[in-house]
């Protein structure tokens, strides 16, 4: 077969059976190219985990549709083995075709535990080479070696030097690959094995991101000071001379960047905000040479050049229809950087860049709206590990309270915090505590991107679809965040919430951490959003009053509240926000349920489709999984409904800005 899709997707013909039940133990329904290619075949699946939640989607979806004579395929999917299909309700059981899928079958000679704690998105390449090089039946060790070299381009054996090991996790880290910690261990023992990195911190450079460009940060001083000397004390190695330096992380203090397999990344770490610049007493000659981008010389232009920089590569990296959801994730992350450049307030744009910007920002909207016209429906039912939408983070963050008794963890979020805006908090706060470090990823919200759906979803752990009486306010969100954590087996007085802070007083929160049983906490920080509710200055504006608030010591005293208290704090949000400008505001009197600014919720599509044809830009956004009498309009491109010519900052659309969020662990440095 072409791919191993195929081995799943050749079963799923239209119109055989209105009910298939599917035994997948190994989540292979869950890759976002089976979704896609499911949805496309008129197949809708939902998963088989919460019984009440199941039966109330199922008996209002579908079988109601059904009694009315509508076709509609649906694919009952239970994560378990075949032989549990029979556990399924007998009505289920009586109507259903069975169908049951797993790794062993499409990946037979490899090791089956090795295989199955791959990330499905990279079974692509195993199975082209398992078809390619037919490596026979292999063991535990070789198949983590076959699956390094093949899928992860890495070759253990081959990395001798440092500066072999060096570009392995540059290339890794910058294009953030997620390697299982099996594989992870396997090639620290192999480079341990071989021997030539004794002094390297291997165990946490090799698996941890931030840890690594951490290990970077530290030296880059070090090596410009040897850069500034002569080239015979210069040299072109590794030194182990750290007597001058206090570094926090072990290891070599002097490392080769200036190797041509090294060098290639360093403009694009300081470009992306990876490393920071830093000030040189020899920054005038430094600034000369191709280590300009790593020297902090006049913060103007330092800026203005990271600017056109970005707006030179952004186009040449926006992701196609076929992209998988980390491509969005990335060009957020380096649109973010670019907005929060260009929004500082010592910014000085150019009229060129600027419309180039906002050329730019035109053809990442467009590529995005027709990615998720085609792929948003696939992601709601994607894996929790690592969360992608905002609804997977609660069953994410259980992962850390299944544990020991004395875990505890806490979800902070910042309502109308954008990817943008957290950049400006991220600074504020890593001045304050420079003692804090930041894993940084990134979430989708949910469309329409208002908080009583993508809020209530993150506290819920559930698709709207699953609160539809609460679907217009929040008032249900402590309720659903203790049901959601009593289902996981937590006790209610285990579980705490609170909303309404930001402005200084921690009491409650002080009150909360002291309960002695606590296990979990969800607070909602809603200051961000009331600034955006009153901003009249546009999103310059908007990003000035952020920063002056972040540097207030709400936040730093709230983390250093969590943290003290043992907590392993997620920092999210809920939506972001743009600038919008007016398109006029639709006359309808009572027959929109939600009268947003970027969004219209209308109870049945025939009303919203009167409103659309006066705004015929609108777009009307399909109900997924969205309750059945909840139909989105959303305004046209960056436009709101309000009256014309009026600016404002708002949120409710599908822009990158408003619906790719920030989820930020945040913890201290060495604990």
């Amino acid at each position: 077969m072409a791919n191993w899709r195929d081995h799943i997707l050749t079963e799923f013909t239209p119109k055989v059976a209105r009910l298939t039940l599917v035994s997948d133990p190994d989540g292979l329904l869950l890759e976002e190219g089976i979704l896609a290619g499911i949805l496309q075949r008129g197949f809708e699946p939902i998963p088989f985990e919460d019984p009440v939640a199941f039966r109330y989607a199922y008996e209002s979806r579908f079988r109601s549709g059904w009694d009315r004579g509508e076709q509609t395929d649906l694919v009952v999917v239970l994560h378990s083995g075949a032989s549990d299909l029979d556990s399924l309700p007998y009505d289920l059981l009586q109507a259903g075709r069975r169908l049951s899928f797993n790794l062993g079958d499409i990946f037979p000679n490899l090791s089956y535990p090795v295989v199955a704690v791959l990330d499905r998105g990279d079974l692509d390449v195993l199975y082209e080479a398992q078809e390619r090089h037919a490596p026979g039946v292999l063991g535990d060790n070789p198949t983590k070696e076959f699956v390094l070299r093949h899928v992860f381009g890495i070759t253990p054996e081959l990395v001798r030097t440092p500066s072999d090991l060096l570009r392995l996790l540059l290339r890794r880290h910058y294009r953030k690959q997620r390697i299982p910690s099996l594989l992870d261990e396997r090639l620290v023992h192999v480079l341990r094995r071989q021997g030539g990195f004794e002094s390297w911190p291997l165990e946490s450079i090799i698996p941890d991101r931030e840890v690594f460009f951490s290990f970077l940060q530290e030296r880059w001083p070090i090596f410009l000071d040897r850069t500034a000397k002569s080239a015979k004390q210069k040299g072109s190695g590794v030194r182990e001379d750290a007597t001058p330096y206090r570094l926090e992380l072990p290891g070599p203090a002097d490392l080769s960047f200036d190797h041509a397999d090294v060098r290639v990344y360093i403009d694009n770490l300081f470009l992306e905000g990876l490393l920071e610049a830093v000030p040189h007493e020899k920054a005038e000659s430094l600034s000369k040479s191709w280590v300009a981008a790593g020297i902090r010389t006049d913060d103007r232009a330092d800026r203005a050049r990271r600017v056109d920089s970005l707006l030179d590569t952004l186009p040449s990296a926006i992701p196609n229809l076929d992209a998988r959801h980390e491509d969005w994730f990335r060009i957020a992350g380096n649109w973010a950087e670019l907005v929060s450049l260009v929004l500082d307030p010592d910014a000085a744009l150019t009229e060129p860049a600027g419309q180039k910007m906002v050329r730019l920002q035109a053809r990442i909207d467009d590529a995005l709206l027709s990615w998720l016209t085609k792929r948003y429906a696939g992601l709601v039912n994607l894996p929790p590990v690592p969360p992608v939408m905002l609804h997977h983070i609660p069953r994410f963050l259980s992962r850390h309270v299944d544990g020991a008794r004395q875990h505890k963890v806490v979800l902070v979020l910042v309502d109308g915090l954008s990817l943008n805006q957290w950049i400006v908090l991220r600074k504020e706060l890593a001045q304050k505590r420079p003692g804090l470090r930041f894993r940084e990823n990134a979430v989708f919200g949910w469309i329409p991107t208002i908080t009583s759906v993508s809020r209530q979803a993150a506290f819920a752990g559930k698709p709207p679809l699953y609160f539809p009486n609460s679907i217009h306010t929040t008032d249900k969100e402590p309720a659903l965040w203790t049901q959601f954590w009593v289902d996981q087996g937590l006790a209610q007085h285990e579980v705490a919430y609170a909303k309404g802070l930001g402005d200084g007083d921690l009491g409650d929160v002080e009150a909360i951490v002291a309960m002695p049983r606590l296990r979990v906490v969800g607070l909602v920080v809603d200051k961000v959003d009331k600034i955006m509710h009153g901003m009249e200055l546009g999103a310059a504006g908007m990003h000035n009053q952020v920063r002056q608030w972040a540097a207030q010591p709400f936040m730093t005293k709230l983390l250093d509240l969590l943290l003290e208290n043992g907590f392993r704090v997620y920092l999210t949000s809920d939506h972001g926000n743009i600038e919008a400008a007016g398109c006029g505001r639709p006359s309808e009197g009572t027959v929109a349920d939600l009268r947003g600014r970027r969004v219209r919720i209308y109870p049945d599509p025939s009303l919203r489709h009167q409103t659309q044809e006066r705004f015929p830009g609108a777009l009307e956004w399909p109900p997924i999984g969205l309750p059945t009498n909840y139909w989105p309009l959303l305004a046209a491109e960056r436009s709101a409904f309000v009256r014309k010519k009026e600016r404002l900052v708002c949120h409710g659309g599908a822009s990158l800005e408003e619906l790719i969020l920030p989820l930020v662990e945040i913890e201290r440095r060495g604990a």
